[in-house]
């Protein structure tokens, strides 16, 4: 079976798509924003109870380390922004990574790893509910981010991305969306960017909604998640 994907993988790709394919759809782009901004604004209002308590959390287990974790991400176009989420590891966590590098537990340009050492307590709690994501309802406010859209990756994965996987980078990524929803985790590198580029070759306001409807069905469950 992986042969077989594999062979699929190289055939498509020599059919890349473009960024005037992907944005053709003037009228879905519009609608998709006007979402993004109601929803944002109305999750930011709703859910800053739930900010300050989480807030509070972070700062009585770790009271030297900042509530909020900022890092440069790759959007739409290879434009870089800042993406914002709760902190959920210690504060030298980005330090730490170069002596966690040989244990990541998936393949590609991409790293995870289930039982972290740098998260913390109230860090697991956070990222099994996915609570640390919200505050990226910020940065689809200011439109760095959509609601439904490819994971934003980082500047170092980015760097090991093929032409073929650059394809993921021609919309605007999401908080969640189609790998999300389909596992998360527990897919690999080349899964998740065959399931960004299904969502950008389908993408509807019907396919956002339904994917929206489904992520709050997995953040119940918290299936995938670590």
């Amino acid at each position: 079976m992986k042969a077989v994907a594999v062979e699929q993988r190289v055939a498509s790709s020599d059919h890349i798509l473009t960024a005037d394919q992907v944005n053709a759809n003037v009228s879905y782009l519009r609608t998709k924003r006007i979402i993004d901004i109601i929803g944002s604004l109305l999750g930011i209002i709703f859910l800053s109870p739930l900010f300050i308590l989480v807030a509070i959390l972070i700062k009585i287990e770790d009271p030297k380390g900042p509530v909020f974790f900022k890092q440069v991400r790759v959007g739409k176009a290879e434009t870089e922004f800042h993406m914002y989420k709760f902190r959920s590891m210690v504060s030298d966590a980005e330090e730490r990574l170069k002596d966690l590098l040989a244990l990541n537990e998936v393949s590609g340009a991409m790293f995870k790893m289930k039982d972290d050492p740098r998260i913390t307590r109230i860090g697991k709690f956070i990222r099994k509910t996915s609570i640390d994501e919200l505050p990226q309802l910020w940065n689809v406010l200011k439109g760095d981010m959509s609601l439904v859209g490819p994971r934003p990756p980082l500047l170092r994965e980015v760097e090991e991305y093929t032409s073929y996987d650059k394809q993921r980078l021609l919309v605007t990524p999401g908080c969640t969306g189609l790998w999300q929803v389909s596992g998360r985790n527990e897919t690999s590198f080349s899964q998740m960017v065959e399931l960004d580029l299904i969502y950008i070759k389908k993408s509807t306001i019907f396919f956002d909604l339904k994917i929206l409807v489904k992520t709050v069905l997995v953040l119940i469950s918290g299936k995938g998640a670590y």
